[in-house]
């Protein structure tokens, strides 16, 4: 038996916003390693203008939900100037920008440096103009550009000049804010806050170090075979394990060994500063309980260039470790990495976990739909006034229907679901001017979903001639489709 919940909406959506509803997001790069141009976040430098005589396009400073932001309309390029106080670049590494656009097929930036003499063409300029093709419409973009990618931009000393453009040549429109420069930060050595706490319930938990779960009893966090200095170290008070000089690192639990049978994936907090490859072995001393007693098990697997000086929480499935072939009397747990003898790793909250038990029903209505009532026809939802329904289970159909409410929100659910049809044949829908379909499901067992939409065409009736239809089909659906 299938179970599916349509959840709040069944709609379809016309077109993509003109201008943005929200403003670009918060910068989060340290001010001090910050020069910015325009920006609510930073103290910007001088800027002696936003649109050049030479310009071609029209300027208008607006506010989104209050913050302040460029829109540029009817843009062929135009001239951003600092020509009185011209920026220093040459300790930046990236230049950042959030922009919008409803139309935009290609947006471009250039910087122009004056070099050392400061002045435009005195035969020390440099330029270089980067070309975004076909940028995503109708949303915020973060542009983060590597100033090495402006190669022709020779010199970084002097920047008078910040130039966009794009296509359509004088058609274009777009908003923009947050336009800076950054330096990377110096990347920290050790960590400053401890790893986050675990959330696994701990009756679905077998723990070996963590300060949130009882653990079970360890030999050695460092067997006489490692290649590695263990220090047992505090962070915010959080115990927490260092190794340095890393080659490899033998845990082992043999005087009380793990039965992880029940378990389905490992769980590790780690923080490197230096680390380019990290490895997990777990090793199984099989029923005999003696390692190398001829049904040992083991499987190693390889975490490449983890992301440094952060925290990393690790949520592997034991299924991964394809070798393991028992589970039974896990003795080993071995860590190691690159380079070799050189690496140092800080590890929290090694632990074991099963899956918890999933709901067979949704607790939480489905999330309010927030496209504008004028650009939507609904078939099934309490925030817009919905279009004539002939019927949500015609007597073709081979599923179980019921109408619930979810915190007060009308529901339909389907139970004993093969297929099921809706209709509209007495008030048929024209979605000639819709770009989507929304609708938001939830289901606590399906592994395929499929939608159908079907026309009858110009005569308005079923087999007609002229009708159409087109299947799609969610594989592994665990998603709001819009």
């Amino acid at each position: 038996m299938k179970n599916l919940i349509l959840l709040l909406s069944f709609l379809f959506t016309g077109n993509l916003f003109a201008q943005p509803v929200n403003p670009a997001g918060d910068p989060t790069h340290a001010a001090a390693n910050v020069i910015s141009m325009f920006s609510g976040a930073y103290t910007n430098v001088t800027v002696d203008t936003w649109r050049t005589s030479w310009s071609s396009a029209v300027l208008e400073d607006i506010q989104i939900q209050g913050n302040d932001t460029k829109k540029y309309s009817a843009l062929d390029f135009v001239g951003v100037e600092t020509v009185t106080s011209q920026m220093n670049l040459t300790n930046m590494t990236h230049m950042h920008l959030d922009f919008w656009t409803p139309d935009m097929t290609t947006f471009r930036v250039k910087l122009v440096d004056f070099g050392a003499d400061g002045a435009f063409a005195g035969g020390d300029d440099t330029e270089h103009e980067l070309v975004f093709s076909n940028p995503a419409q109708s949303q915020w973009i973060s542009l983060n550009i590597p100033l090495a990618n402006f190669t022709n931009l020779v010199n970084k000393g002097h920047i008078a000049q910040v130039i966009f453009s794009g296509l359509p040549t004088a058609g274009g429109t777009v908003y923009i804010d947050n336009i800076y420069f950054y330096k990377d930060a110096v990347l920290p050595s050790e960590p400053i806050a401890a790893a986050p706490n675990p959330t696994h319930t701990a009756a679905n938990v077998i723990s070996m170090f963590s300060n949130v779960y009882t653990n079970v009893t360890v030999d050695t966090w460092r067997t006489s075979w490692s290649s590695a200095v263990l220090e047992d170290i505090q962070i915010q008070g959080n115990d927490t394990k260092k190794y340095s000089a890393l080659d490899f690192v033998g845990v082992e639990t043999v005087a009380n060994q793990m039965n992880l049978t029940n378990m389905t994936h490992m769980h590790l907090d780690i923080w490197t500063p230096n680390m380019t490859t990290f490895r997990v072995k777990l090793v199984d001393f099989g029923a005999d309980g003696a390692f190398a007693g001829g049904d040992d098990t083991d499987h190693e697997l390889v975490f490449s260039n983890p992301a440094q000086s952060q925290w990393i929480s690790l949520n592997i499935p034991l299924a991964d470790f394809t070798n393991l072939v028992n589970k039974g009397h896990v003795a080993q747990v071995i860590f190691s990495g690159l380079p070799v003898a050189g690496g140092t790793v800080y590890i929290d909250n090694v632990y074991f976990y099963k899956d918890a038990v999933l709901p067979t029903a949704p607790i939480a209505a489905a999330p309010n739909p927030t496209h504008a009532a004028a650009n939507v026809i609904s078939m099934f939802s309490n925030v817009y006034t919905n279009v004539n329904v002939d019927t949500w289970r015609t007597s073709w159909s081979s599923a179980v229907l019921e109408d619930i409410q979810i915190q007060g929100n009308d529901t339909k659910k389907y139970s004993a679901l093969d297929f099921v049809g809706v209709e509209t044949v007495a008030n048929q829908m024209n979605l000639t001017n819709m770009t989507h379909m929304h609708l938001d499901i939830w289901t606590p067992n399906m592994t395929t979903f499929r939608v159908k939409l079907v026309d009858f065409g110009a005569d308005g009736a079923f087999a007609g001639g002229d009708d159409t239809d087109h299947e799609l089909v969610f594989q592994s659906c665990s998603v709001s489709m819009d």
